[in-house]
């Protein structure tokens, strides 16, 4: 019998001809999710053409009116092809997928996926060999799983069956510069080299490069801890703070990320290539940036409540931060920006004394690893 690494080398094209991926499912229609959908219309992988997209809403009256306008408000100035298909119907959206694209918030894609389970209604509508890219960015709260492993853990797949292939995208990469067409870098990691590559030629356009990666951990994780420290980062905004406290904070908060990256069993290398200090430096700086914006109104005096209220979109750096602070404390790595992130946000803590606080620590040789 042939081993799983052999069949999956056949199926996903290692050492062979990749199969074509004919149809992809978006489960999600907020920034990314239509920044993918846009990506995968100008191409797919080469000689193949384009793929049949098919998005998914949860809510009825959003597919309906994306369907009709082809823009949605999370997105401004973005025009969805006519060629994507919209629907509220979770059955409908996948079936037949070669690739299902996960774009949900992290704090909701287990109620999604777990809707697939073994046992429930949805399941025989998952296609068993459809691999699964997931673009979020964030640390489930209680669990402290990352993206790829909730998705893991809701299905349940046959442990006896062939494994399913499981990547994460991400990288320094703001939606609306996507939507533009403005050139960026991504990287496609995987514990599965050929699905890798296949997700590589799949979103590459001439003005997306993308690079393959095998620390599906170091990637997700510097994802989503990049995020507080874009908070940190909008609170010195906020307060008119300058230049230096803010390269400060970039370098200091890249040493948190990567000891607690390394605790975990990550690459360090990773911390420091383009899902790491480059994703950092954009989520910081980009005026754009939701996390950074977010922060930046915290720095003014809004309340989080307030700020959390008139929003499109998931601020998914504010429900990371628990799940960082945990994870500190598991693994016992000192992390005082994300203290001192959890301070403002959870503890009435106000920004200014948050900063004192990180300022008055006692003094001692910088070390960034």
């Amino acid at each position: 019998m042939a081993s799983n690494s052999t069949r999956l080398n056949s199926e996903f094209g290692l050492g062979g001809v990749a199969p074509p991926v004919r149809r992809v499912a978006i489960l999600g229609v907020g920034q990314m999710g239509l920044v993918c959908a846009g990506v995968l219309g100008q191409g797919g992988c080469p000689g193949q053409g384009a793929p049949e997209v098919t998005m998914w809403s949860h809510a009825l009256d959003e597919a309906g009116e994306l369907t009709q306008t082809r823009r949605s408000p999370r997105l401004p100035n973005f025009e969805l092809a006519d060629s994507v298909r919209v629907t509220a119907d979770l059955g409908r959206a996948v079936q037949g997928a070669d690739l299902i694209v996960s774009a949900i918030p992290v704090q909701f894609t287990r109620s999604v996926w777990e809707q697939f389970a073994a046992g429930h209604g949805l399941r025989a509508a998952l296609p068993p060999g459809a691999g699964v890219v997931s673009v979020a960015k964030g640390i489930e709260n209680r669990t402290l799983l990352r993206p790829t492993q909730v998705i893991a853990d809701a299905l349940k797949d046959d442990p006896d069956s062939r494994p399913r292939p499981l990547a994460v995208l991400s990288g320094p990469t703001i939606a609306s510069e996507l939507a533009r067409g403005l050139p960026a870098t991504m990287i496609a990691a995987s514990d599965d080299r050929a699905f890798a590559e296949l997700v590589q030629r799949l979103f590459s356009t001439p003005t997306l490069r993308i690079y393959t990666h095998e620390d599906v951990l170091g990637v997700e994780l510097a994802g989503a801890l990049k995020n507080v420290i874009a908070i940190a980062a909008g609170v010195l905004d906020g307060l008119s703070a300058g230049y230096n406290a803010k390269s400060a904070l970039l370098a200091r908060g890249l040493a948190e990320i990567t000891r607690l990256g390394v605790a975990m069993g990550a690459a360090s290398d990773t911390f420091f290539g383009l899902a790491g200090v480059g994703d950092l430096a954009t989520t910081c700086f980009s005026p754009e940036g939701r996390n950074r914006s977010c922060g930046e109104a915290l720095g003014r005096g809004v309340a989080l409540e307030t700020y959390l209220k008139g929003r499109q979109s998931v601020v998914e750096g504010v429900a990371t931060t628990r799940s960082v602070m945990d994870l500190a404390a598991k693994y016992k790595v000192e992390m005082p920006i994300v203290s001192a992130v959890h301070a403002v946000l959870f503890e009435g803590v106000d920004p200014i004394d948050a900063i004192g606080r990180l300022m008055a620590r006692s003094q001692k040789a910088e070390r960034v690893r």
